[in-house]
């Protein structure tokens, strides 16, 4: 990995030991590798370092998800802001990623930011140090393989509820090895179960640990609002089929895997509706580059097979009548280009 020079471990050497109060943060809405990897960094720097450190996050998050704070010392307090000496921004590419309430205090505060993301453009300006790599299933394996270098290239000295914070990043983003997986994925999974990180608990808490809601919820949505039009296919989550089945944040995690297991469809959309605008989460197989619908439309990006956006009721679109229309229109548009391009 290109990002894993000398001179940056250096810098993230020199920028960590010299801070004494560390706030880690990551992106709004935070996912399964975002909570994996703010938490093992949590952990290797209170446990292994003995640093001062709180995670900046939101208050609502994953009912099923929130196990991997546990130990973590967590706020969405921006006051913690005020004493740290150190930001180490995980899981995302620009600050506008943070939750809205935590965007401008972080930009304003003074103390040097380390950026450690597995997406494409980061926005080098906004940060003193980028560890930047695409070509890797999660940010919580990017961290994994920082952690190991700066440790003297071994695993000795890092708290086993940091290695099983990042085997539950990266099982969560690659859809348990489903997707993203390269030869370096496998071997940091193979090196964590050496180390003794129990695999079969986090497949327990992660996969088979919902509410019955969750599979009531899906069944519902993929028989009354799942559209399937040619090579892609849709499905609409309102705020009413949400309160309907009683969804909290996280339950419908993975719903828009499911259409890609249709022969036909090479493109999955979910559209979830929430105060003024739709959460847009974007699946494709193979050889479709999603992420560029994504920036097209949405308002988002990421990475080739796996993105997400945001689409504005108001001014993208001027009501939620209108969303199958705008989301037809510009799907086809893309897939045209993409069947010109291959």
């Amino acid at each position: 990995m290109n990002c894993l020079q000398h001179d940056s471990i250096s810098r993230f050497k020199e920028l960590v030991h010299a801070a004494t109060n560390v706030v880690v943060v990551s992106h709004t809405h935070p996912d399964g590798d975002a909570l994996g990897c703010v938490s093992a960094m949590y952990h290797y720097l209170s446990y292994t370092l003995g640093k001062e450190a709180a995670v900046l996050v939101e208050r609502d998050l994953s009912s099923t998800l929130e196990f991997i704070l546990n130990g973590v010392r967590k706020t969405d307090d921006i006051s913690v802001l005020e004493g740290c000496d150190l930001i180490i921004a995980l899981d995302f590419n620009c600050l506008s990623r943070t939750a809205e309430q935590f965007e401008d205090p972080i930009r304003q505060c003074r103390a040097p930011k380390i950026l450690i993301d597995h997406h494409l453009n980061p926005c080098k300006e906004e940060f003193d140090l980028i560890f930047s790599e695409t070509a890797i299933s999660s940010a919580s394996e990017l961290l994994f393989w920082i952690l190991k270098k700066v440790q003297g290239d071994t695993l000795r000295g890092l708290s086993k509820r940091a290695l099983t914070a990042l085997m539950c990043g990266m099982t969560t983003d690659t859809n348990n090895f489903a997707n993203s997986v390269w030869p370096s994925t496998l071997e940091m999974a193979s090196q964590l179960l050496a180390a003794g990180v129990d695999r079969d608990d986090i497949i327990r808490r992660i996969f088979n640990s919902y509410r019955s809601n969750r599979v009531k919820a899906i069944g519902y949505l993929l028989d009354n609002h799942l559209t399937i039009s040619g090579s892609y296919a849709y499905i609409t989550v309102s705020r009413e089929v949400k309160k309907k089945f009683g969804i909290r944040e996280g339950e419908l995690e993975g719903l828009v895997n499911i259409p890609l297991s249709i022969k036909k469809v090479k493109v999955s959309i979910t559209l979830t509706e929430d105060d003024g605008y739709y959460r847009v989460s974007l699946r494709s197989k193979r050889g479709i580059r999603v992420n560029r619908l994504a920036a097209a439309s949405f308002h988002g990006g990421g990475h080739e097979q796996a993105s997400g956006g945001r689409l504005y009721i108001g001014s993208d679109i001027p009501s939620r009548e209108v969303l199958p229309a705008y989301v037809e229109e510009c799907t086809a548009r893309f897939l045209h280009s993409e069947k010109e391009r291959i």
